[in-house]
């Protein structure tokens, strides 16, 4: 398989799976060939991902070395004494030794929670208060990523990087790091291409993992977007489908890869779990890359500043 800063091309995104079909849908997942499996605490399914990982394992379907881990940490453990244990607890839900690449989810502090009190423990402080608000912490991204470090140099995970980092904050992170990053993880599809951004990731030599990489799609459920502003509709992306004999989600995929970008596609349809590692025996030419890419209205839907204020009663930009 296609690999990005060594990571398999194509992933497993863990986002918004429901705790009961989630042991099931990675052992699956796995089942159908997939080695990279994106998770992260806060989307609380750590423990059961890690059974379905733990059963493909005792099974013989991999082995642990074939597996590329992926999680994050999360804004309430940005301070440093923090970091570390929030990581041990992802490991042990996730029944691994080591992860091979540890995120900060979000350029955002928290005050910390305990995992005794909540776990894990989302965007607000206190959620039963009368009027529940999203807080800030005042931990400088440098003390945080300094703590990620020391992962590294324990061997706790093999490599470190970020997610929903901007331009700034790449040239500031690169100004400190002792131990540069691999990985910048973001959302990008066609109407969010972000390319210089992840030109200038390339630039500082990181692997881009575009999350949500079919748009709309991821954000239906939660009434983050409409189905009118699916881009599978798209007449180009429907041309291209037909050119190859391919689905559109299969071409919006490729136009992904083909790009040089990692991307994680979530699913728990077997046969979309197929479909969508399905992406290896064909291509798109020049005229088709550039069409699709001419989608771009830089349209978030993953948008700290709207959902904030809408949702945690804080408005929160951090992209503007």
């Amino acid at each position: 398989m296609l690999r990005v800063k060594g990571m398999p091309a194509v992933g497993f995104g863990l986002w918004k799976l429901a705790k009961e079909d989630c042991a099931e849908c990675v052992y699956q997942a796995i089942a159908a060939g997939y080695r990279h499996l994106d998770s992260a605490s806060d989307y609380g399914n750590e423990a059961e991902v890690g059974e379905g990982i733990a059963r493909a394992l005792a099974d013989g379907l991999c082995q642990r070395e074939e597996l590329w881990v992926t999680s994050k940490l999360w804004n309430t453990y940005h301070a440093p004494e923090h970091v570390r244990p929030a990581l041990l607890k992802t490991l042990a839900d996730l029944r691994l030794d080591y992860l091979d690449l540890y995120l900060i989810h979000f350029p955002i502090a928290q005050p910390f929670v305990p995992f005794e009190k909540r776990y894990p423990p989302g965007w607000l402080l206190e959620p039963d208060a009368t009027q529940p608000r999203m807080e800030l912490a005042a931990v400088p991204l440098y003390q945080t990523w300094q703590a990620m470090e020391a992962l590294v140099e324990e061997g706790l995970v093999k490599q470190i990087g970020v997610c929903n980092y901007n331009s700034g904050l790449l040239h500031d992170l690169h100004s400190y790091a002792r131990i540069k990053p691999a990985m910048l993880q973001i959302e990008s599809h066609p109407y969010l291409t972000q390319e210089r951004l992840i030109q200038l990731a390339q630039q500082y030599d990181m692997g881009v993992t575009a999350f949500s990489p079919l748009g709309a799609l991821s954000y239906l459920e939660l009434e983050m977007a409409g189905a009118q502003e699916s881009v599978l509709q798209q007449e180009v992306v429907q041309a291209a489908a037909a050119r190859v004999g391919r689905t559109p989600a299969q071409v919006v995929l490729r136009w992904g890869i083909q790009r040089g970008t990692a991307i994680i596609p979530k699913t728990s349809r077997p046969e979309r779990l197929r479909e969508n590692l399905a992406l290896f025996d064909f291509s798109l030419n020049d005229d088709e890359m550039a069409a699709i890419s001419a989608l771009n209205q830089n349209r978030r839907f993953n948008d700290p500043g709207a959902f904030c204020a809408a949702a945690f009663n804080r408005f929160h930009p951090i992209y503007d």
